[in-house]
């Protein structure tokens, strides 16, 4: 399931328009705007792509470590889960502490 960032509605990962507010998921979900600002943020080193222990097979063969660049979209293209896509992205930070 993707989540709007702009209004929380709930879609299938196939949908690539938010039903209730029409903005395109692939700039405004939950993950996506969260994968911008760790792109942005300088104390990122890398992106991790964590998968859960249920993955399906799509999922588990993206699984791994970035360069913050070259991190892919989520949800993945072809997951099988009957949940939808549950990967995440954990930050990689250069230093802990300011």
């Amino acid at each position: 399931m993707q989540i709007c960032s702009r209004c929380s509605t709930s879609s299938p990962d196939t949908t690539q328009i938010c039903p209730n507010c029409k903005v395109e998921l692939s700039q405004y979900s939950v993950t996506a705007v969260s994968l911008k600002k760790l792109v942005e943020n300088p104390r990122v080193n890398a992106i991790h792509l964590a998968t859960s222990d249920d993955a399906c097979p799509a999922c588990q063969a993206i699984q791994g470590t970035y360069a913050k660049n070259e991190a892919p979209i989520l949800p993945v293209e072809g997951c099988s889960h009957p949940q939808g896509c549950r990967c995440f992205y954990q930050p990689l930070l250069e230093e802990i502490y300011p």
